[in-house]
């Protein structure tokens, strides 16, 4: 059980847990204005924000030594990325139990599997560092993309389609299953 603390220490795993938290409750304050005008953005923001803060720990502190470390690297990237994936998607359910539901599980799950796709391609192609821009860019796509005509729409805007959609959910899949695949074999960029 040792080495899984002192994974978690070097993958700031407790700040980024905090900051998800963190982000969650505030978008859900934010929803109990009831408004409505923003109600599809509310829960896509509060994912957005969880892998944003979970994106720092997919790089450690020294890249050269994470390469050349006798361990399979390959199983702890995958589950590292699951774990994200599944901590960014059940802050917004156990709130919802505790308040205000944010959005429906389907939505939820779609959105963060495929925003923590993102976010680990990100960490492979640009370094953890910078692993936040292809979520934050998407979700800015997302926003401007106009009501979905057809299937370039429906791929350009599948963070805010609702959660039968069949082209969201196959464009959330297929960047999930991508951006783990690539940050499982390549890992970090230095």
């Amino acid at each position: 059980m040792r080495w899984l603390t002192l994974y978690a220490r070097s993958r700031q795993v407790p700040a980024s847990l905090a900051a998800v938290l963190v982000g969650a409750v505030a978008v859900w304050a934010l929803a109990g204005n009831g408004d409505g005008r923003s109600a599809s953005l509310l829960p896509v923001f509060a994912l957005a924000a969880g892998v944003t803060a979970a994106s720092v720990g997919l790089g450690g502190q020294d890249v050269a030594l994470d390469r050349t470390a006798a361990i399979r690297w390959r199983f702890r990237r995958t589950a590292h990325v699951l774990l994200i994936a599944t901590v960014v998607c059940a802050v917004p359910l156990l709130l919802g139990v505790l308040g205000e539901d944010l959005a429906t599980a389907g939505f939820l799950v779609r959105d963060a599997a495929g925003l923590t796709g993102l976010v680990a391609a990100g960490a492979a192609g640009f370094g953890a560092r910078y692993a936040w821009t292809p979520p934050i860019a998407w979700l800015s796509v997302s926003m401007v993309t106009p009501s979905p005509e057809g299937l370039p729409e429906e791929v350009a805007g599948w963070l805010l389609l609702p959660p039968g959609t069949p082209a969201a959910t196959w464009t959330a899949l297929a960047l999930a299953a991508l951006g783990t695949t690539v940050y499982a074999l390549a890992g970090p960029r230095r």
